[in-house]
């Protein structure tokens, strides 16, 4: 497929399933603008990636900075919203509520609002894409905050889609990918996690950015689909008897 001719713009691009993305696009020759907020990983990531990567930083949660992005007269066919928050996990009776409140404000409410001011600078029949999470789905102990902010954001694709329309909306909804986001955590304690979560899944083994990068391209692309969440977990809802 050739995406020549076509502008993308990943929010949150400069690493993971956001660089990935940039980069799958870019191979199929599309002009793509990254954005986040450190300029040394966005410099990284466009030399990365190479081809018509564009980076910005962008501050998604100064709305002066997002206002002035979208200010300039660039329209675009497709927008990827890949922000993850970072905050929000723990078993409810110890869980920061604080915390969960600024979890809310760096995804669900990041998302609403750069889409809200991408509106006038997206084609009439773009594609917007979401970048939620499996927690709105699962039962893990452990994860009712960031089941709660994926969940709603999740929820707010269908009417959007309608709303929107002829834009399509859809989001896609990755499970345990080996990512920066993980980088919290001691390297001993990552590596066990994700050996874990490998042996449960029925295709052995943790997500890779590209994996999820696949499905978000296909999403963006595929001109008759609108309205979904597309479940890229390695098969983390099936019922395997592990």
């Amino acid at each position: 497929m050739s995406l020549k001719g076509q502008r993308v713009l990943v929010c949150g691009g400069s690493s993971g399933i956001g660089a990935a993305t940039a980069a799958l696009f870019a191979g199929q020759g599309a002009d793509v603008v990254i954005t986040g907020r450190s300029e040394e990983r966005l410099a990284k990531a466009a030399a990365d990636i190479g081809g018509a990567v564009t980076a910005r930083r962008v501050d998604g949660a100064a709305p002066d900075e997002v206002a002035a992005f979208f200010a300039e007269d660039t329209i675009y066919d497709h927008l990827v919203l890949a922000l993850s928050g970072g905050s929000g996990a723990g078993p409810l009776a110890t869980l920061d509520l604080d915390e969960l409140r600024a979890g809310f404000d760096a995804k669900f409410w990041l998302h609403l609002r750069i889409l809200q001011a991408a509106l006038p600078r997206l084609a009439d029949d773009a594609s917007v894409t979401f970048i939620t999470a499996s927690s709105a789905r699962a039962a893990l102990p452990g994860t009712a905050g960031l089941a709660a902010i994926n969940g709603a954001l999740e929820a707010v694709v269908r009417p959007l889609a309608v709303e929107l329309a002829p834009r399509r909306v859809n989001a896609v909804s990755p499970g345990v990918i080996e990512t920066p986001w993980w980088d919290a955590l001691p390297a001993d304690q990552r590596a066990a996690m994700f050996a874990e979560h490998a042996a449960a899944l029925p295709v052995g083994r943790v997500g890779r950015p590209e994996d999820v990068a696949q499905a978000i391209v296909m999403a963006a692309t595929n001109g008759f689909m609108t309205g979904h969440v597309i479940e890229v977990n390695g098969g983390l809802s099936l019922a395997t008897g592990r």
